[in-house]
């Protein structure tokens, strides 16, 4: 009986993760009123989070040598391919980038502004 019912959570939990990735995906698509309000708090996001490491601009240097600049990121995917992994937690392979969680206004934010800065225009 313990093994259904958490079972059940797994998937419940599983559920909302998805249903909350498709909603950032279906909004971000949606949303060309508020673009360039929704795309600077998206960068404001990643400079608060990200930039100590990562370039987050359309020219400037990421500061840590390893750490991509996430124009160049922007070529390898598409924005909305990132949401699961926005939703779920970045973790990279090497041990000192943390991991981020963010929540579905903020994947919209962050989407939005990696579309803005996506050198082929994704």
């Amino acid at each position: 009986m313990r093994k259904g019912r958490a079972m059940m959570k797994i998937l419940k939990s599983t559920v909302v993760s998805t249903g909350a990735v498709l909603a950032v995906c279906l909004s971000v698509s949606a949303c060309g009123q508020n673009g360039d309000d929704t795309a600077d708090k998206g960068r404001a996001l990643l400079q608060a989070n990200c930039a100590r490491c990562h370039a987050i601009g359309m020219d400037d240097k990421s500061p840590h040598e390893s750490a991509p600049p996430f124009r160049e990121v922007m070529k390898r995917y598409r924005a909305e391919n990132l949401a699961e992994a926005l939703a779920e937690g970045i973790v990279s392979g090497h041990p000192d980038m943390p991991e981020f969680v963010f929540e579905p206004p903020q994947i919209e934010e962050i989407l939005v502004y990696l579309d803005s800065i996506s050198p082929d225009g994704n």
